[in-house]
């Protein structure tokens, strides 16, 4: 029993100061950031979660996750687990079928089966939050779509193998397909199913 008491402590650890406020700001912050796509976001509220990589993505999960929304996480655990049902209600789960949201770390593959909606209910899709490891160097992409501006450029740092092919096959879908939200530590930018992502020279 004296082997439990760190886990769950830690599990009680890592939550909004002020609960109310901060999940609003959060959230205000994320539909901003889907309603521009490419354009960066911070968060700035202290937050962490045993498993998810960053303020960011902690600060997702405990503002969009609650008891109806199942979770896949590539770095799963039951302190993580435990972590999510205190603060959020969420069960972790390890089908990626039935997942509402996936969160995959800087060194994680994210699953290839997760909810595509459908025609009739395309919000019956999963968000896919992926970590990477810049959001100010590497790879460079344009976007265009729907709440850009013609279009807008953005270096990544981090990418999955394979993540441009991805966003194409997705965007061919909609309106079904996945959001999609890329996390930096406290940075994070949205790039929902109909944004057109392009590889780009510069």
């Amino acid at each position: 029993m004296l082997h439990d008491i760190p886990s769950l402590e830690s599990s009680l650890d890592g939550g909004f100061g002020q609960p109310v406020f901060e999940a609003q700001a959060t959230f205000r912050l994320v539909m901003d950031a889907m309603a521009r796509p490419g354009s960066r976001r911070r968060i700035e509220a202290d937050v962490t979660a045993p498993g998810l990589a960053g303020p960011a993505q902690a600060a997702l999960a405990l503002t969009l996750c609650d008891a109806d929304t199942p979770v896949w996480c590539s770095d799963a655990s039951p302190m993580l687990g435990a972590w999510f049902a205190f603060h959020t209600g969420a069960s972790l789960t390890t089908d990626p079928d039935q997942a509402a949201f996936a969160f995959v770390g800087s060194d994680g593959v994210a699953p290839e089966d997760l909810p595509l909606g459908s025609p009739d209910y395309p919000d019956r899709s999963a968000t896919l939050v992926i970590e990477v490891r810049s959001l100010d160097e590497g790879e460079r992409f344009r976007l265009r779509g729907p709440g850009v501006d013609n279009h807008c450029d953005i270096v990544i740092d981090g990418l999955p193998e394979g993540f441009a092919a991805f966003r194409a096959a997705n965007r061919a879908l909609f309106p079904r397909g996945l959001d999609v939200v890329l996390t930096a530590g406290r940075d994070l930018v949205a790039l929902p199913r109909s944004t057109h992502f392009i590889p780009s020279e510069g």
